[in-house]
């Protein structure tokens, strides 16, 4: 007997709506659901991932990766656990953060294209970008996406996060600017992103965890954390991110220094969006790799 593909499974079974509760096998199920089900979220850090002079060891983030996968979706094999997100039929799209002062490392990325094509997709059906995702032909095809960016400090909406990640799938997206950025939640409901994301990889290498203006960066309010943050809720992994980045202003003033603008899209995108859990009651956090200084 042919087993069914995803998209088969998921059509005969009419699940459509982004707070649905999807096949029990499927790690994505609890991607949006809220209610009193947790939102497995998986923090792992590695001392040695960078060097003295700040490049990446790409194996030891590639080990970062698989081993959080790993946890995420209670798979022995990082292929297993691939195949529970990405079919070899899945059109990928990788949406990146090209900020120069904070980009998304490419290191990642090639190791995010290399896991997806283990899934079996070949090479021309995925595609990383940012800023052309709308022009890009295999986002506008695309079945399945994966969001990942570094967590920073924002003038606009308090952090640039995960949900805020997919503000350039708008043509204008100024208009999602107004009362610092309350509503990003409602860009996961557009039909380019509508229940496609199966993986939100929240990077937490050198946040940036202060500044003052629309274009803010200085290297002395970054640190060297050296953290990935990943899960299928991206309200749950921003949430965890951004209670870190204030533990760290805190610390760094010696005072509570609240994020400035209040970042409450996280909130608004549970309560309001319903998109994910943002209460840490209902986060289930697992801490994997070096703990001096969590912060969490």
């Amino acid at each position: 007997m042919r087993r069914l593909t995803r998209r088969e499974a998921l059509k005969r079974l009419g699940l459509t709506a982004a707070g649905s509760f999807l096949l029990t096998s499927l790690p994505w199920r609890v991607w949006g659901q809220g209610g009193s089900n947790p939102s497995r979220v998986v923090l792992i850090r590695r001392q040695e991932l960078t060097g003295r002079s700040g490049k990446l060891d790409k194996k030891v983030l590639a080990e970062m990766l698989d081993r959080a996968i790993l946890s995420l979706t209670g798979k022995a094999e990082v292929k297993q656990a691939w195949a529970e997100m990405i079919q070899p039929d899945d059109v990928v799209g990788i949406k990146s953060n090209v900020w120069h002062n904070l980009p998304t490392p490419d290191e990642l990325e090639q190791l995010i294209t290399q896991r997806v094509m283990g899934a079996g997709v070949q090479k021309d059906q995925i595609s990383v970008d940012d800023r052309g995702v709308l022009n890009n032909p295999v986002f506008k095809k695309a079945t399945a996406l994966i969001n990942t960016r570094p967590m920073r400090t924002h003038d606009w909406a308090g952090v640039g996060s995960l949900i805020k990640n997919y503000i350039m799938f708008h043509p204008r997206p100024y208009e999602y600017h107004p009362d610092t950025c309350a509503d990003l939640g409602k860009l996961w409901k557009k039909p380019m992103v509508r229940n496609k994301t199966r993986l939100n990889i929240l990077v937490m290498i050198t946040p940036l965890f202060y500044g003052v203006g629309p274009h803010h960066f200085n290297e002395k309010y970054t640190w060297t954390y050296n953290g990935l943050i990943m899960g299928f809720d991206p309200v749950a992994v921003d949430a965890t991110g951004l209670r870190i980045i204030q533990a760290k202003r805190n610390a760094y003033f010696g005072e509570e220094r609240p994020v400035s603008p209040s970042p409450h899209h996280i909130k608004l995108a549970d309560k309001r969006h319903h998109l994910g859990n943002a209460d840490p009651s209902k986060i289930e956090l697992i801490r994997l790799g070096w703990q001096k200084d969590i912060l969490i």
